[in-house]
């Protein structure tokens, strides 16, 4: 084969590569004391570990990482630094000496556990032995779901996912009781814009995001409803759908989006998302089965109702699981609704707070 070198492997020098690069990401994380570079450089450690997820057959994890860690973490990170001094604190190196030491003594030890671990896609290691192939050779049968992933979570693990979806939903409040929800810069009339002034001027980049903003909301409702197909699913598309909305903020001024998309709003669906998964549940218990038991989400004679067309013909092996496609669809929903949500209410609780007018004779915060 033209081009072939014998003894060379590829993913072995690629993943080399990629961790050489994190290796300098972290490295000019530590030593810069600029908060702006800092953020940026975050957002760039997360996607590169994206493509390194991508490149070890993590299609889900990546996705997750890419939206959350390189970007909407990126952009509420850009808007807590609006609270704070540009730069850091210096700090003489002996302050920094123990931290250092401590940092390497975990990673040692972190690298010494790794010796254990099974080699990477060993058939008889646990996670593919035991619990995980019970799941690649239960799913077709119980579900009826190609993705085995959205399966695992959303059904034989349904109770821990609602678990985290009350969490963000928690960590919503969490801020913005400490904040605020960002009324403030809706109520102050004389207070700028976030991006106000001079982006009025920005024709090319208002253009830019009104063709932008529609796809980006288009794509995380394909997102949402090919969760179950393919690597996605409502934690991922809500966060994509929370960009769009921080995006408007963005170019066209905070005050414009929070009149569009009101705190209140974004506040009442957060809890509509969480009070949507956990009726799902409910609705299970009432119709006789268990708690987030999507096979009794349908009394049976509502069940045979349901035409085939719906999801296709069904195979006489492989019945279609109403239920279970069903409820998934709803928990799912319930996710988008609570993350998106939740993303919109931190933001507007960091730009709206950093909107207040100054006091006067006191030291002005914001970004590098």
């Amino acid at each position: 084969m033209t081009g072939y070198i014998p003894g060379f492997d590829a993913n072995l020098a690629l993943d080399a590569i990629l961790l050489v690069m994190l290796v300098v990401i972290v490295a000019a994380i530590a030593a810069t004391h600029r908060m702006l570079s800092a953020v940026i450089l975050m957002g760039l450690y997360s996607l590169v570990s994206a493509v390194w997820l991508v490149v070890m057959d993590a299609a889900d994890v990546a996705f997750t990482e890419a939206v959350v860690g390189a970007g909407v973490s990126t952009i509420v990170l850009l808007g807590a630094i609006l609270l704070t001094r540009g730069a850091a604190a210096k700090v003489s190196g002996r302050r920094r000496f123990l931290p250092a030491v401590l940092a390497l003594g975990v990673g040692a030890i972190l690298i010494y556990a790794t010796l254990d671990l099974p080699d990477f896609g060993d058939p008889a290691s646990p996670a593919n032995a035991y619990v995980g192939r019970a799941y690649l050779e239960a799913t077709g049968n119980d579900m009826g779901i190609p993705n085995v992933v959205t399966a695992v979570l959303s059904s034989y693990r349904g109770f821990d996912t609602l678990g985290e979806t009350v969490v963000i939903f928690a960590a919503a409040i969490g801020v913005a009781i400490m904040l605020g929800f960002g009324e403030r810069a809706m109520a102050d009339r004389t207070i700028e814009p976030l991006a106000g002034g001079p982006a009025d001027h920005h024709v090319v980049l208002r253009v830019a995001a009104k063709l932008l903003i529609p796809i980006i909301a288009l794509y995380a409702f394909y997102v949402q409803f090919h969760g179950d197909l393919g690597p996605g699913g409502g934690f991922q598309a809500g966060v994509i759908l929370a960009v769009a909305v921080i995006l408007h903020a963005l170019v066209f001024g905070l005050k414009d989006t929070m009149a569009a998309v009101k705190p209140k709003f974004a506040r009442g669906v957060a809890a509509l998302g969480v009070l949507l998964y956990a009726g799902i549940g409910v609705t299970c218990i009432v119709n006789g089965g268990g708690f987030l038991d999507y096979d009794h989400l349908f009394p049976r004679h509502i069940e045979a109702q349901i035409p085939d067309w719906i999801l296709g013909p069904a195979d006489p092996a492989h019945p279609h699981h109403w239920g279970q496609h069903f409820g998934i669809m709803a928990i799912e929903l319930g996710v988008l609704f609570t993350v998106a949500a939740t993303m919109v209410t931190i933001f507007y609780g960091f730009a709206g707070r950093s909107m207040e007018a100054p006091q006067p004779g006191a030291p002005r915060s914001g970004a590098a």
